[in-house]
């Protein structure tokens, strides 16, 4: 095999295999990721058929539910597994102006213990003083769904993201080969 098929197929592949698989389809219109969440994990919710621009996201594996925004059919929000979630597959039940869209989510089972090595003394600790005044946290009247209701404005790279990827990295899989065949043809 020359060395530009050879360059061209390593860079298709290259292109393939690191185009990240961003969520796990679990259901008509309902992404997790991480695709299966260990208890107290945060996961992130993308809902797809949704006309409206909010909605609700709740399950049993929840701590608490989950706030989805967004537009032209695709809501994203964030929530949280509950700790004592035990491993297997729940319902999620979303709830978009009058629409009733379902998935599910699979609780991983807890990651092992790590072990807990004792510290040594610290020294006495100064206390520190801001260089600027520090806003209070707002934490929404310690109501349990405030981390819930964060809006993601991005899920990460899209469709064009991947697109211009997989395009430069032909372009760069071209000069390579383009390169080494000049070189060769130079040695000749």
């Amino acid at each position: 095999m020359g060395s530009l098929p050879l360059t061209l197929g390593t860079g298709i592949l290259a292109a393939v295999a690191l185009t990240p698989a961003a969520y796990a389809a679990d259901g008509d219109g309902v992404s997790v990721a991480p695709a299966a969440p260990a208890p107290g994990a945060d996961v992130a919710l993308r809902v797809t058929g949704c006309d409206a621009s909010t909605g609700t996201a709740v399950s049993d594996a929840f701590a608490a539910a989950g706030v989805l925004t967004g537009a032209a059919g695709t809501l994203t929000g964030r929530t949280r597994i509950r700790p004592v979630a035990p491993p297997g597959p729940y319902d999620v039940r979303i709830a978009c102006g009058g629409q009733r869209i379902t998935g599910t989510v699979t609780v991983a089972g807890a990651a092992p213990p790590t072990a807990v090595v004792p510290a040594a003394p610290a020294a006495p600790a100064v206390p520190a003083v801001p260089a600027a005044p520090v806003a209070a946290l707002d934490t929404a009247g310690d109501d349990p769904a405030y981390f819930a209701s964060v809006a993601i404005r991005s899920a990460g790279p899209g469709l064009v993201h991947a697109v211009i990827g997989i395009v430069l990295v032909g372009l760069a899989a071209v000069a390579v080969g383009l390169r080494s065949a000049r070189r060769s043809r130079d040695k000749d």
